[in-house]
């Protein structure tokens, strides 16, 4: 059984074969959002305040941290972002760039064992990847492509994550720290997109021992009512064996599927999460008729 621990300041985070599966909330990410690049270019982080809030209020355990904005002082940027994240929750962080100063430099400032999202095959990137990641203790994303790009190939894309696993050993960093990302391609373009990625999970969970992850939103890009479509793919990946997601805790198709998925999967122990959960949103549910309900009659 592999376990991939991470932490915050107060709190840690198990990633595991037989644990609850761990949402890594995406929000914090520029990547599309153009109101919130403007804002963090003009340094106004209040929406990466607001958005840290809202995910672990909605059930993320983790959060991953993007300041990937062309022409702009990532290494800066991605800084001020972590400091304020760890200010406004006490989740564990996922520092998420591929500009290797940036995750130094946000790493500097990050108190705990972070999960560094990440390094892939490509010669030059684990060279200066891995011993960054050695040197601090973290924990590493490796993503199944390399040089020659992302394969359709799944039986590919295992060799590439065989590789980095393998690189990472030689670095000193035990499997347990690497959690692969297989890839998951938009279903909408590659129609054997989530084939693909259950059998890779299978794969690297049985033959490598490596925990798992993936930018989950990618599987429904451009499709209608895709948070349903991303949130089957995610119940259909937690039962193959993948155990986390970079994913939005916000959309409920998404977090309840998730859910169910690890009450089926055995990993809700007696169901706590799920009643919890649940009951929760049911109080909530009656609070509210109750009080449009004494609107009414007031009214009348």
């Amino acid at each position: 059984m592999t376990e991939t621990v991470i932490s915050s300041r107060t709190r840690e985070v198990v990633i595991g074969f037989e644990r609850p599966f761990v949402m890594i909330g995406e929000r914090i990410n520029p990547t599309g959002r153009k109101l919130l690049t403007e804002e963090m270019k003009a340094g106004d982080f209040s929406r990466v305040e607001a958005d840290a809030v809202a995910q672990v209020a909605a059930g993320a355990h983790v959060l991953d941290v993007n300041a990937g904005i062309p022409l702009a002082d990532e290494p800066a940027l991605l800084t001020r972002a972590i400091k304020l994240v760890q200010e406004v929750t006490d989740v564990p962080l996922s520092i998420d760039s591929s500009i290797v100063e940036a995750l130094e430099a946000a790493i500097t400032v990050y108190d705990g064992k972070p999960l560094i999202n990440s390094v892939t095959g490509e010669e030059e990137v684990m060279e200066r990847v891995l011993p960054l990641v050695k040197r601090h203790g973290a924990a590493v994303v490796a993503i199944s492509n390399d040089e020659t790009g992302i394969s359709e190939d799944p039986d590919v894309r295992f060799e590439v994550a065989r590789r980095i696993v393998e690189r990472a050993a030689d670095h000193g960093i035990h499997h347990s720290d690497v959690v692969v990302d297989p890839l998951v391609m938009p279903i909408g373009a590659v129609g054997t997109a989530g084939q693909q990625v259950l059998h890779l999970v299978r794969r690297l969970r049985e033959e490598l021992r490596v925990n798992t992850t993936c930018g989950a939103s990618n599987v429904s890009f451009g499709l209608p009512n895709r948070h349903v479509i991303t949130g089957t793919f995610l119940s259909m990946a937690i039962g193959a064996g993948m155990t986390s997601a970079i994913m939005n805790p916000l959309h409920p198709e998404v977090k309840n599927a998730v859910m169910a998925a690890d009450v089926l999967a055995g990993h809700d122990r007696d169901c706590m999460a799920w009643i919890g959960e649940h009951r929760e949103m049911g109080a909530l549910g009656a609070g509210i008729s109750r009080r449009r309900g004494g609107r009414r009659r007031s009214a009348a």
